[in-house]
């Protein structure tokens, strides 16, 4: 879980002190890395740029201190998976990727984590559920929000969030039991 800022550090960017800036960044960078990084987005630190690039330039606007800051943050990054999502829509097909011409180095531990999330018996499980139960849980798990923050975001009731919440765990818990079944 992210460790909060106090409200005081949202007031202190807003009236521009570049130090309140890279607090915020730290503190919440990671958590929205994992978010994108977890709905698959392409390149998700570049995502992460665009995400602070926005919330800084409204930074002004941002209301309910810190968590209202989160909550901002996330409805962002939640826009910006969006528009990726529509983005691959329309322009579908990508050249395949060729290990001989990655000059990259090995990624660090929490991008090798993340990335073997999506191939892991815990990604297949979330790809199991329904859009809307798979976000809620990325949201609450990954993000860290709360149910009224996921809400706010994915733009419905908080009732209606604590039924996908639940729905989505049941989900996963027959998903689960039934592999340990066949084991």
């Amino acid at each position: 879980m992210a460790q909060a800022l106090p409200d005081e550090v949202l007031s202190a960017a807003q009236d521009g002190d570049p130090e309140s800036f890279s607090r915020i960044y730290a503190a919440l960078a990671p958590g929205v890395a994992g978010y994108l990084r977890a709905r698959g987005m392409e390149d998700a630190e570049a995502s992460v740029q665009e995400v602070f690039l926005t919330i800084f330039s409204h930074i002004g606007t941002v209301r309910g201190g810190y968590q209202g800051l989160r909550t901002f943050t996330f409805s962002v990054a939640h826009a910006r998976y969006v528009d990726e999502v529509r983005r691959r829509a329309r322009h579908p097909g990508f050249a395949d990727y060729d290990p001989e011409t990655d000059t990259r180095t090995t990624g660090s531990a929490e991008d090798v984590v993340l990335a073997s999330l999506a191939e892991s018996d815990v990604g297949q499980q979330l790809q199991a559920l329904n859009p809307d139960q798979r976000e809620v849980l990325l949201l609450r798990i990954v993000a860290d929000l709360s149910l009224e923050q996921v809400a706010e975001i994915m733009g419905k009731s908080t009732g209606s969030i604590k039924q996908l919440q639940r729905r989505g765990l049941l989900k996963l818990k027959t998903l689960i039991e039934r592999k340990e079944a066949l084991v």
